[in-house]
C-alpha cells in the first residue's frame, strides 16, 4: 500500500476530470473453487485498488464529485469470521490508511445509490467483469444484466483511463520490483530447458518463484514448445534437444503490479542454425522497436516499422518475396506474427482491459484498424511519458494457418509457400521486453533479461 496521500491525490484528480455526480468502483468478492468455503486466491479489482488501495474483499467504494466526499462501504468481521481468519483490521482502521473517513456498511449502499438516483444525480460506474458485481450493479441500479457493458460511464471510464495510464513514482517502484522477480523466474527457466524435462516442471519454478518472493503470477505462465500456439497454457509436453520453448510468464507484486516478458530459449542450450537465423530476424524486430519507442510516436507506427524489420529478414531466407514495405501495406507478414507489438501494463498485465480494449489503446485520432493480424494490435495510440509498455515481436509458423491461406491463395506475390513448408513444426519464436516511456525516449524496466544467442546460450550452458 502506498502512503494515504497517493489516494487521496488520485481521487482528488479524477474529481478534476469529471464533471458531476457520484462514482462508484465495486471491489472484488471472493471467488469459489468449487464450494463456497474452498476459494480461490483473491486478487483484488485493479481500479478499487487504484483509488482506494484495500486489498479486501466486499468492500465497495464511491467518490461523490458534486460533494467532495468518499465512502468505503464494507462490513467488520464477526466472531465466526475470527475463528477461521483470525483477528481483521476494523473497516474504519482501513479506510483511514488511504485517507477516507466515511464507513458505512455494505447493506447501506443500495439505499446511497437510490437517494442519489432520485435526486436526479448520475451515478457512474464501470464495466464489471465478475458474475457476483454484474449481478450487484443490477440490484443497485436496475441495469439489465445484458446491459451492464454498453451501459457503463465512457466518461468514467475515459477519466480513468488518463490517470491510470500515466505511472507515478511509487508504481514504477513496484514494476521495477515485479521485473527483478520476473528476471529471476526467467533465468531459472533457462537453466531448466533440457532434455528430459517436462514443460510444466518448468512452469511450476516459474510460479514457485513468484509465490516465494510475496506475489502471484502475473497471469498464467505460457511455457510451451508449441509456441506456435500463442497463448499455449498446455505444460504436458516433454522437452527435447533442439526443441524450442517460449516462456512468456511474468511476477506480480504483494502490491499487484506486473511483469510480463517473453524469452524463447533452445532446449539443451544451442540454437541450430535454422532456428539461430529467425531468432536473430526476431531479436532484430525488438531493438528496432525499442529504438524507436518515445513520446509524441503513435505505437501503431512502431508495430508497422518493426513488422517490416520481420518482413526483410524473411525475405532474406526466402520464406517471403517481394518488397519488405509493400508486403506489410498488404498484411502479408501476418501470416508469421499474426498479433500486435504490444500492450499497456501496470497493475493488470494488459492493463486496463476490462474497461475496454479500445478506451485503453485507442483514441479520437488514432483508430483501430481492421486487416487481419494489425487489428489484434491492444495499443496503437501516440505515446506519453509515463506510459508503460510491452513490445514483444514475434514469428510463428501456424500449420492451420498457412494451410488456409495456401488454399486461399492468399499473398502469393510475397510469400514462398514452398519454402514455408520446410518450417511447418518449426514452432514460434517471440522475445518481450517492458518498457517505460521517459520524456527522453524509453528505458527498460528492470535489468534486461539475458536476450542476444550468445546471452542465451551461456546462461543455459
Amino acid at each position: 500500500m502506498f502512503p494515504k496521500e497517493v489516494y487521496i491525490r488520485r481521487r482528488n484528480e479524477l474529481r478534476e476530470i469529471m464533471k458531476d455526480g457520484i462514482a462508484l468502483v465495486l471491489g472484488n468478492p471472493d471467488a469459489p473453487m468449487n464450494c463456497a468455503a474452498n476459494i480461490y486466491q483473491y486478487r483484488q479489482d485493479s481500479t478499487f485498488l487504484y483509488f482506494f488501495g484495500l486489498d479486501h474483499p466486499g468492500f465497495a467504494g464511491v467518490m461523490d464529485i458534486d460533494n467532495n466526499k468518499d465512502y468505503i462501504f464494507g462490513d467488520d468481521v464477526d466472531i465466526d469470521d475470527i475463528i477461521w481468519m483470525g483477528p481483521q483490521p476494523s473497516v474504519k482502521d482501513q479506510a483511514e490508511k488511504v485517507g477516507i473517513e466515511n464507513c458505512v456498511g455494505s447493506s447501506d449502499l443500495k439505499t446511497f445509490v437510490e437517494e442519489a438516483m432520485k435526486a436526479g444525480r448520475k451515478v457512474h460506474f464501470l464495466p464489471v467483469y465478475r458474475a457476483e458485481n454484474k449481478i450487484l450493479i443490477h440490484e443497485l441500479l436496475g441495469t439489465s444484466l445484458n446491459k451492464i457493458k454498453e451501459d457503463a460511464s465512457v466518461e468514467f471510464i475515459k477519466a480513468v483511463v488518463a490517470l491510470r495510464e500515466i505511472k507515478d513514482e511509487y508504481e514504477i517502484k513496484e514494476l521495477e520490483r515485479a521485473a527483478a522477480v520476473g528476471y529471476q523466474m526467467h533465468v531459472a527457466a533457462m537453466k531448466m530447458a533440457q532434455d528430459g524435462v517436462y514443460e510444466r516442471e518448468v512452469a511450476g519454478e516459474v510460479e514457485a518463484i513468484s509465490l516465494r518472493a510475496g506475489g502471484m503470477l502475473s497471469f498464467p505462465a505460457i511455457v510451451s514448445k508449441r509456441g506456435e500456439t500463442l497463448h499455449n497454457h498446455e505444460h504436458g509436453n516433454l522437452l527435447k534437444k533442439g526443441d524450442l520453448l517460449l516462456v512468456d510468464c511474468g511476477a506480480e507484486t504483494d502490491t499487484h503490479y506486473a511483469s510480463d516478458n517473453t524469452r524463447t530459449i533452445p532446449v539443451g542450450g544451442k540454437f541450430t542454425q535454422k532456428q539461430r537465423e529467425i531468432y536473430e530476424i526476431v531479436l532484430a524486430a525488438i531493438d528496432k522497436g525499442t529504438e524507436l519507442i518515445r513520446p509524441g510516436v503513435d505505437y501503431r507506427s512502431i508495430h508497422l516499422e518493426v513488422c517490416k524489420v520481420i518482413a526483410s529478414g524473411l525475405i532474406e531466407l526466402g520464406l517471403m518475396k517481394g518488397d519488405a514495405d509493400s508486403a506489410v501495406a498488404a498484411g502479408a507478414h501476418t501470416l508469421f506474427m499474426p498479433h500486435g507489438l504490444g500492450h499497456m501494463m501496470g497493475l493488470d498485465v494488459h492493463d486496463m482491459e476490462d474497461l475496454g480494449e479500445d478506451y485503453v489503446g485507442y483514441d479520437e485520432k488514432i483508430q483501430r484498424a481492421s486487416q487481419f493480424g494489425t487489428a489484434y494490435l491492444r495499443l496503437g495510440k501516440e505515446l506519453k511519458p509515463g506510459f508503460v509498455i510491452t513490445n514483444e515481436p514475434g514469428i510463428y509458423f501456424i500449420p492451420a494457418l498457412i494451410d488456409k491461406w495456401k488454399k486461399e491463395g492468399l499473398h502469393t506475390d510475397f510469400i514462398n509457400f514452398d519454402k514455408v513448408e520446410e518450417y511447418r513444426a518449426f514452432g514460434g519464436i517471440r522475445l518481450e521486453d517492458d518498457i517505460l516511456v521517459t520524456e527522453e525516449g524509453n528505458r527498460i524496466i528492470g535489468k534486461r533479461i539475458p536476450i542476444s544467442v550468445e546471452e542465451v546460450e551461456s546462461v543455459m550452458c
